[in-house]
């Protein structure tokens, strides 16, 4: 049976599951390739219990941890309300394609509306087929204000 739960980091079995499924989501190519560092194992569940923002998403299927999304809240300055950015995403492979993801998304999304957020939003790798075509299969389509200016590209700088 699937269940679908927004965590609850004081309980050891949620918080176990964040870290687990985290470091395999780390693991896959798509998230790097290299698991999660010690300190990052040990200190998660305490940072993320310090923030307000935080939004940590579980998937259960028959109470074995399968499936993550972890989101924080921002702001959208053009409309004035708040917005849900969805960071990490993860669905272990072996219960993929059972429209784990889409569970996962439609609790975020019920989670945005009950905080008065404006939209979601959320990063994909240009070439992370199946990962976008949940995220169309879920609404999501890529961010643009005009066509004829293009679509948003996400940029970072490591410091």
């Amino acid at each position: 049976m699937l269940e679908i739960v927004e965590a609850d980091l004081s309980n050891p079995q949620h918080a176990q599951a964040l870290v687990e499924l985290l470091d395999a989501y780390a693991l896959d190519p798509m998230g790097g390739g290299t698991g999660l560092s010690d300190y990052c194992k040990q200190q998660l569940v305490q940072k993320l219990q310090q923030r307000d923002d935080a939004v940590v998403i579980l998937a259960f299927n028959n109470n074995q941890a399968v499936g993550l999304l972890n989101a924080f809240e921002g702001f959208s300055t053009f409309a004035c309300q708040p917005l849900l950015n969805i960071h990490d995403v993860y669905v272990a492979p072996a219960v993929r394609k059972r429209g784990i993801a889409q569970n996962l998304f439609e609790k975020t999304e019920a989670i945005a509306r009950s905080r008065g957020c404006c939209k979601l939003t959320l990063e994909v790798l240009s070439e992370n087929y199946p990962a976008q075509a949940a995220y169309i299969k879920s609404g999501f389509n890529a961010y643009q204000l005009d066509p004829e200016k293009g679509s948003a590209v996400f940029w970072q700088k490591v410091i």
